[in-house]
């Protein structure tokens, strides 16, 4: 079906408002509504900041696939007016990790990496996935024997760390501050962050540069069968330049933690909640586990760990009767787009037998390499939950961070009967 066009006027204030409603804690504990006012306003249709905004599933899906749509690089965030958002210290830095580079960058430092997460990765990492979801789940039930028990806290939040942790061979000791770090380093991303929360971003960017420029220097020193030791080793074959070739193995490095940390955390997280509020859903579940990866797509179109991705016109063009003059930014709102009846019928419902088409990793060259590991992680969690854990019920109705862009389920508090 054709997209339709954007309404001719889209009042300013009253995108404005929405917006600023989305992120108090009503709006985040259910973004629906919000997104139906979104796309009542156009397919695509002016952003009151600059740019405009798409809700359309096929538009956003057009753009991600378009190699002709570029990501906002270094380079365009340096001729960006507003020098506070964009100059900052965590932007700059996000400008130069992978996912922020455009071509011929982006080809080459993803090629470094190699086959990272591919089927014989990830085959390596099953076992060591598996045991530690059994592990956290053999803690969350001792706590449970006195009561309520923070299923985020002791599952969700600890699960993506490990598993990457272990993977680029960091010491677990670590594991809490990079997981800190990692949650304030994430306000740089969203739409419109405060001066106290870029700046709480630009202190977490100097520590995890500190951190991982060290990580660099031992591995270097003292070279391993790890990733970031094989990195090195790739770099240093592409790179005459030492420090050139160090800085761009800290940049791989960042993003890896960066992208493993936040958003399989509110997959996982996601993912119980949804299945918790569905008890005749998981009931059925656990008779079907073959229909388990299933249910995890759905639980990513339902509620993505990302609700906006940000893209740049490459040159002038025309979306959708709407023209974009290059280097201008079109956000596409996913979160709103994968509940475009268009796309999926029923799309408030949340049904694990839906043959779902997230975009919550994007698309084209920049599709998530961590993709395949979020999606194991949540295979191995809910597999050992549904086989352990009968009867486990919501105390409370879990909180939210107040985000646009990046979700985040803080406290997900559950008990026994």
């Amino acid at each position: 079906m054709e997209p339709a066009l954007a309404t001719l006027s889209v009042d300013r204030r009253s995108v404005v408002s929405l917006f600023s409603r989305l992120r108090t804690a009503g709006g985040q504990s259910n973004p629906l509504p919000f997104y139906a006012e979104l796309r009542a306003l156009g397919d695509i249709f002016p952003a009151p900041w600059g740019g405009h905004l798409v809700t359309s599933y096929t538009l956003c899906d057009q753009v991600l696939r378009d190699r002709s749509w570029q990501v906002p690089g270094s380079d365009w965030r340096a001729g960006q007016d507003d020098s506070a958002r964009w100059g900052a210290p965590a932007s700059r830095q996000m400008g130069g990790t992978l996912p922020m580079l455009n071509p011929p960058d982006h080809t080459r430092m993803r090629r470094s990496m190699g086959s990272m997460f591919d089927r014989k990765s990830l085959a390596l990492m099953r076992d060591s996935v598996d045991r530690t979801s059994e592990r956290l789940l053999d803690r969350l039930t001792e706590e449970l024997r006195d009561g309520e028990a923070d299923f985020n806290t002791l599952v969700c939040e600890e699960l993506p760390v490990i598993t990457i942790g272990e993977w680029l061979g960091l010491p677990p000791e670590d594991y809490p501050l990079l997981r800190s770090l990692t949650h304030d380093q994430v306000f740089t991303q969203e739409l419109f962050p405060s001066p106290s929360q870029l700046a709480l971003s630009d202190s977490a960017t100097h520590q995890l540069r500190e951190y991982f420029t060290a990580l660099v220097r031992e591995r270097r020193r003292a070279p391993g069968d790890d990733p970031v030791s094989t990195w090195i080793r790739t770099w240093d074959g592409l790179e005459p330049d030492q420090a050139v070739a160090d800085e761009a193995v800290y940049s791989l490095a960042l993003f890896v933690v960066l992208a493993a940390l936040e958003t399989t955390a509110h997959l996982l997280a996601t993912m119980v909640w949804l299945l918790l509020e569905h008890p005749r859903q998981l009931d059925w579940l656990r008779g079907h586990p073959e229909h388990i990866p299933g249910a995890v797509e759905e639980v990513l179109r339902y509620d993505p760990p990302i609700h906006m991705i940000s893209r740049i016109a490459g040159q002038d063009t025309v979306l959708a009767g709407t023209h974009i003059r290059e280097n201008e930014m079109v956000q596409l709102m996913v979160g709103a787009a994968h509940h475009d009846p268009r796309q999926h019928a029923d799309p408030e419902i949340f049904d694990i037998r839906r043959k779902a088409a997230p975009l919550s990793f994007g698309g084209g060259i920049h599709y998530c390499l961590g993709a395949p590991l979020a999606r194991l992680e949540a295979t191995s969690l809910l597999t050992a939950l549904l086989r352990r854990l009968p009867g486990l019920r919501l105390v409370h109705a879990p909180g939210w961070a107040p985000r646009v862009a990046f979700r985040r389920l803080t406290t997900l508090k559950v008990a026994r009967p």
